[in-house]
């Protein structure tokens, strides 16, 4: 087996590792990241993805495959995002949504200033598994 067949799982996973970020990072606010910004993001992750796929050298059949199913998980991701907002809306007055946005929002920003500018994927002590 060559290093490259060894390592093209490991690189797929590099590559769509940002794509999770990108899902989580979504889903802490109701319309933030969209825009012109998010268009560049995308395009320069599809940019690292597609470059992955060549370096492992997986056939463009498969890479439309993956891609189709890239796609198909970003949107059931958003359509599961916007599932959980109508729910915590029904939970929550527009005023206790404001109050928990505003108190996730200074948690993370107290979590980032003790953990650095990557929080918890910095390092693997206990410290930041507890605080996950």
């Amino acid at each position: 087996m060559s290093i490259r067949q060894l390592f093209a799982p490991a690189l797929l996973a590099i590559a769509i590792a940002p794509l999770a970020f990108t899902a989580q990072a979504h889903s802490h606010g109701d319309h933030e990241g969209q825009g012109p910004d998010r268009e560049r993001m995308e395009e320069r992750m599809e940019e690292r993805r597609q470059e992955v796929y060549e370096h492992a050298d997986i056939s463009a059949e498969k890479q439309a495959e993956l891609n189709e199913a890239h796609a198909e998980h970003r949107e059931a991701m958003q359509a599961l995002r916007e599932e959980h907002h109508e729910r915590v809306a029904e939970i929550l007055t527009e005023e206790e949504q404001q109050s928990l946005r505003n108190a996730m929002q200074e948690a993370h920003e107290e979590y980032r200033g003790k953990h650095g500018k990557r929080g918890h994927h910095e390092g693997n002590s206990d410290e930041n598994a507890d605080s996950e």
